[in-house]
């Protein structure tokens, strides 16, 4: 489960792809495929949430992984590039961007 503490020093890919609507969901279903059988085993992975926009051009992955050093290290594991390799061949274009947690606002009461 995701949690947002910018406490817990955790470092978060959002990876942001461009699609065709109508490939929207096999581009989903290629993340949610990588997710599951690769990421998630791996040293340091946290979690994952999957969005799809409403207009279905744009697929989010924001994954949180728990230090650089393991997000980098999946980075340049070949097996997971071919995970990545798969879901970008589905995408027109991809901006994955590493982030830092700064601040969480929940509703009040």
């Amino acid at each position: 489960m995701t949690s947002l503490d910018p406490e817990s020093g955790y470092v978060v890919l959002i990876n942001t792809f461009t699609v065709q609507p109508d490939r929207a969901e096999e581009l989903l279903a290629a993340l949610s495929h990588a997710t599951a059988h690769g990421m998630r085993q791996r040293p340091g992975f946290v979690s994952a949430n999957l969005h799809m926009s409403h207009d279905r051009r744009h697929v989010a992955n924001y994954v949180q992984w728990r230090s650089r050093a393991d997000l980098d290290a999946m980075m340049s594991d070949p097996a997971a590039q071919e995970h990545m390799r798969q879901a970008a061949a589905t995408a027109l274009s991809f901006e994955p961007i590493y982030y830092e947690l700064r601040e969480s606002h929940a509703a009040a009461g």
